[in-house]
């Protein structure tokens, strides 16, 4: 049986263990927590990998292999890997904003604690819009965000069938195929389209979770993504967006065992600098939820019908 503590300062609740196995947890229970409040910290339970990998498995249909860099895979088969390994301090994002196939939800697991630095951060994207000031509001609320890169041959070739395709098949990709494609210059480009505000799953309220202060203020990419016909996001503009958020992010004082369960299309999480990499060591695991309707479009994608590899980015 767990203890309900809910959000205080910080936006995420508490589930409180006293030492129970985390299958103490119901699956009710949980979910009903994680549906009304959107970050859970579990705390105080006993934790290894074999239940944080069972608790995953609880929660989630599939799962999503992330191929960022820097990163240990810590077990293969059930997609669980450690976070980055570096020390630099990250922006609050959405895990994997930049590709369509965004997890509905991530877990952290607190193997063993920094004793200074290192915190994970979480922010609520449905009170960033809530706390916007009008005219930025206004400003982004009618607009969509264009995510637009290179295709190299191994997505082209997972996608469209073909390392070199046709313009045809650029015309016409597969149903199950998130992107559009076009050819400009020679190059081969992949294109998808969000809004820079959307629903979440378990609320009708506005959020703002995209790549946008991730790509801005640390990798210092000013045309990925733009608004949708192309035109940069003005820093003024994302600026004032950001001051909201840094005013409503909150710390996640990590203890060793605890586990952090977040609403991908609701929450953004960030990471404060990390003074000693050695002694901070997270597990995650990033799937799609078993628990909300799915509509037909959606179920075609591939990340939804199984654990997701996605192609070889080289």
């Amino acid at each position: 049986m767990a203890t309900l503590i809910p959000p205080g300062e910080a936006p995420y609740a508490t589930l409180s263990g006293d030492g129970a196995p985390l299958s103490a947890i119901g699956k009710e229970e949980l979910v009903s927590v994680y549906k009304r409040y959107g970050a859970l910290l579990l705390r105080g339970f006993a934790v290894d990998l074999d239940a944080f990998s069972s608790l995953t498995k609880r929660l989630c249909s599939s799962a999503v292999f992330n191929e960022s860099p820097g990163r240990e895979v810590i077990d293969a088969e059930q997609n669980i890997q450690t976070v980055n390994l570096g020390d630099q301090a990250f922006p609050l994002h959405p895990e994997l904003s930049r590709e369509p196939w965004k997890p509905d939800i991530c877990f952290f697991w607190c193997i063993q604690a920094p004793s200074r630095g290192g915190l994970t951060t979480v922010c609520d994207g449905v009170e960033i819009v809530k706390n916007l000031p009008p005219q930025t509001r206004a400003a982004l609320e009618p607009r969509k965000l264009l995510h637009r890169q290179l295709a190299t041959p191994a997505e082209c070739a997972y996608w469209l069938g073909s390392v070199e395709p046709s313009d045809a098949m650029l015309s016409n990709p597969p149903a199950f195929c998130p992107y559009t494609f076009e050819r400009s210059s020679g190059k081969i480009f992949r294109s998808f389209v969000r809004a820079a505000f959307h629903k979440p799953m378990f609320t009708d309220e506005l959020a703002f979770g995209n790549f946008l202060l991730f790509a801005r203020y640390l990798q210092r990419l000013r045309i990925f993504p733009t608004f949708e016909n192309g035109e940069i996001v003005p820093d003024d503009l994302l600026n004032q967006v950001k001051a909201v958020s840094d005013r409503l992010e909150a710390p996640i004082p990590w203890r060793p065992g605890d586990i952090v369960v977040v609403d991908n299309t609701r929450f953004m999480h960030g990471r404060q600098a990390i003074i000693d990499v050695a002694e901070r060591r997270i597990a995650t695991y990033f799937g799609y939820v078993n628990f909300a309707e799915i509509d037909a479009q959606q179920k075609q994608f591939p990340w939804r019908q199984a654990s997701f590899q996605p192609p070889t980015f080289a």
